[in-house]
């Protein structure tokens, strides 16, 4: 607090060693409830940096339980307010064919709009875990699995709820975002304000992250909309690197514009209906995470070969 607010001309931003610090007091208990408020906003209104992001994601993973392996760290910490169906799941699912272990986590309030979180992840056919351990379960009998936030990190989703009290997002949203709990060697991430892509790519970097992808996507989700041309902001062997993903449809559309039902994920997937629109925002959603994953597959032609049922 004496460092981000001293004033004009004396304050500054935290180092990663002073940010990893500062959450290891706050996971020891021993940081009063008014003072990380007061920090956390105190950030927030200067922009928090990279290191400020590494420091607090460092010390958070070293308070998580063991994990199950996983190649590929899928994020969903979006609040969903704008956008349509969360067409990401199967895109998600889509890539768990192509034989990579994919693991999402996240933490979605109930909307006012929109499908609930559990019945969404059924509809798409993915598995969702009450711990790490069954996540592992999942992982190796689907590929995939849903792990809650609360049910591996419940510290940081009580500094992420404190949005409620404090009426304002705060850095956790993206420290949550760069966790990556599993330890995956590629990672996708979404975001909704495009300055994050630069911060979530740099705090990647001191992170030690060899594979990363990052667009701005769907209610901050990873979801690209296949209408616009889109920036992936990578980090390919550690090193930044940026994408440009042109359109794949010739009329620009908006993804919350689409099928409104909850009961469309598993009838697309399983093809009972057939959007063009719906299906490019999973397949081109599915082929910046192979690309971010370096996978040779090909996000199409594992949607033709898919089974034709959620339970295949």
């Amino acid at each position: 607090m004496q460092i981000l607010g001293r004033g004009p001309g004396r304050s500054r931003n935290l180092t990663a060693e002073e940010a990893e610090a500062a959450m290891g007091l706050i996971l020891d208990g021993r940081a009063d409830p008014h003072a990380i408020g007061a920090l956390l906003m105190l950030m927030r209104y200067r922009g928090e940096s990279p290191e400020e992001i590494a420091g607090f994601t460092r010390a958070l993973r070293a308070s998580l339980p063991p994990m199950p392996p996983a190649d590929l760290d899928w994020p969903s910490y979006a609040a969903g307010r704008s956008r349509g169906l969360p067409w990401f799941l199967l895109a998600a699912r889509l890539v768990a064919r192509s034989g990579a272990r994919v693991l999402i986590h996240g933490w979605a309030p109930p909307q006012p709009e929109g499908p609930e979180l559990r019945e969404a992840l059924a509809l798409a056919g993915i598995g969702l875990a009450a711990d790490p351990d069954e996540a592992g379960r999942l992982l190796d009998r689907d590929g995939i699995a849903f792990l809650p936030l609360d049910g591996f990190a419940p510290q940081a989703l009580g500094l992420l709820r404190l949005r409620e009290v404090l009426g304002l997002r705060s850095c956790i949203n993206t420290v949550c975002r760069m966790l990556n709990p599993a330890g995956a060697a590629a990672a996708v991430q979404g975001v909704f304000h495009p300055p994050y892509m630069a911060l979530q790519q740099a705090a990647g970097a001191l992170l030690g992250q060899r594979r990363l992808g990052i667009l701005k996507g769907g209610g901050g989700e990873f979801e690209r909309n296949p209408s616009k041309a889109v920036t992936l902001w990578r980090l390919i062997g550690g090193q930044p690197e940026r994408t440009e993903l042109a359109p794949l449809l010739p009329e620009p559309q908006r993804l919350a514009d689409g099928l409104r039902s909850p009961q469309a994920l598993a009838a697309l997937w399983d093809g009972r209906i057939d959007d063009a629109f719906a299906r490019a925002i999973v397949i081109a959603t599915a082929e910046a995470a192979l690309l971010t994953l370096g996978s040779p597959a090909r996000a199409e032609a594992l949607w033709e070969e898919r089974g034709r049922s959620l339970a295949a």
